[in-house]
């Protein structure tokens, strides 16, 4: 969430950056400014008509000693009249503060000012890009032939179990996402993180600390009776460790990486792009989290970018790195680096992570706060990213590694998986 005075100070400089990301928000940002005054007159006759009655009070404390009955009785009256006038404006207060929340929450993140102007994925920048294309044979196959071929993935019984996008892994299917968890939190082990294995369901607060309520509540499943909802990323449930929470200059940054399954109502995605493995309404992911200082936390997004780009140069998969337009980012970004591995049989590439910088924006709505050496507080920068994904990942690897014997495994995974070649 976005600092009210700072929005005070800067409304133009916070309309024209929120256009960025193709969001209108001179009205919104306007509105927020006169609910401010509102609210800042409203607690203004408030302490006026409190340093009044203390006034009074001080008056008719008197009176009664000099034995001014009536006198004393009579401002009595008086009080009580400002009583109700301070009851009337104390619900005055708390309506104002309320719909100024409600609208302050509705205000996403401001862009980086390197993030590029765009509407869609095509206005994204591409960074840099790695690998050979691999050229398939003409018999080459897309993932879900071969998944079906080698008895990998059964996305039928999967429907039958639960719905589309639910899949049922077999066999070699499911000790290769057993061995790609494995090496991504084998390998977050090597890089300092500290793994953590958290709930897959959230509170509504936990929801709301992160800014997935109420920007994504749709794409989000709800336990309606428990009032709880389905993780849609290890980011929520690990980021909230730290909600409501004071930590020491000295502890930054904080690395945490967690496995989960990730569940995601995706509403709307339909069409070509959703078959197989391309889009899921469970699926797992390693995610890495970390709570940076501010003066360092883009050199840290930089770390982590280049993290996960060794991974998928480990997987050997062909990659490129787009830092995200505007119009492509997140509610609660403020740059974003997506990665995007080459589907051989698909001939198009697939986003399989994405790493953050949300700067202050979760930690406001967390309370998330840091003492530093002199005991003054500051306001910590949240990062996440996928490290990694693991549909879209093992949809490359089988496709790009496919041939007439079999599908190769990378040789990183084998210690992992227990064979070289799926046939």
């Amino acid at each position: 969430m976005l600092s009210l005075n700072y929005i005070r100070e800067h409304e133009q400089e916070v309309i024209d950056r929120l256009s960025i990301k193709n969001f209108n928000g001179e009205e919104i940002i306007r509105r927020i400014g006169l609910l401010d005054d509102q609210r800042r007159e409203t607690q203004k006759r408030l302490d006026d008509i409190q340093a009044q009655s203390n006034l009074l009070a001080k008056e008719i404390g008197v009176l009664f000693k000099s034995g001014n009955t009536a006198a004393a009785n009579e401002l009595k009256e008086k009080t009580g009249d400002l009583k109700d006038q301070a009851k009337v404006l104390d619900q005055s207060f708390e309506d104002i503060k309320k719909e100024l929340d409600d609208v302050l929450v509705r205000v996403p993140n401001l862009p980086h000012p390197s993030v590029p102007r765009g509407k869609t994925p095509e206005d994204n920048l591409v960074v840099m890009q790695e690998g050979d294309i691999p050229q398939l044979a003409e018999t080459a196959v897309p993932h879900w032939d071969l998944t079906t071929k080698y008895d990998l993935i059964d996305f039928i019984t999967g429907n039958k179990i639960a719905g589309a996008g639910f899949p049922l892994y077999k066999g070699k299917g499911a000790r290769l996402q057993r061995a790609l968890i494995n090496f991504f939190l084998e390998e977050a082990l090597r890089e300092g993180y500290l793994e953590v294995q958290p709930p897959y369901v959230v509170s509504a607060a936990s929801a709301y600390a992160t800014g997935q309520l109420p920007d994504k509540d749709a794409q989000m499943y709800h336990v309606g009776l428990d009032d709880l909802y389905l993780i849609p990323t290890a980011e929520v449930p690990v980021t909230n460790i730290y909600r409501d929470t004071i930590l020491k200059i000295q502890d930054l940054p904080i690395k945490n990486v967690a496995y989960s399954a990730c569940f995601r109502r995706e509403a709307g995605s339909y069409g070509k792009d959703v078959r197989g493995l391309n889009r899921l309404h469970q699926f797992d992911k390693v995610e890495i989290v970390q709570i940076a200082h501010p003066e360092k936390s883009y050199d840290v997004l930089e770390e982590m970018r280049t993290y996960v780009s060794g991974l998928l140069r480990k997987l050997q998969l062909p990659f490129r790195v787009l830092k995200l337009c505007g119009g492509d980012m997140s509610f609660t970004s403020a740059l974003t680096y997506d990665m995007e591995v080459w589907s051989a049989a698909q001939a198009r590439w697939l986003e399989v992570s994405s790493v953050s910088n949300f700067e202050t924006f979760q930690s406001n709505r967390m309370k998330l706060r840091v003492r530093d050496e002199n005991g003054k507080m500051m306001i910590p920068h949240t990062l996440n990213g996928s490290a990694l994904a693991l549909p879209r990942i093992v949809a490359a690897l089988l496709e790009n590694n496919q041939t007439p014997e079999g599908i190769i495994v990378p040789e990183v995974l084998v210690p992992y998986t227990g064979f070289a070649v799926i046939n």
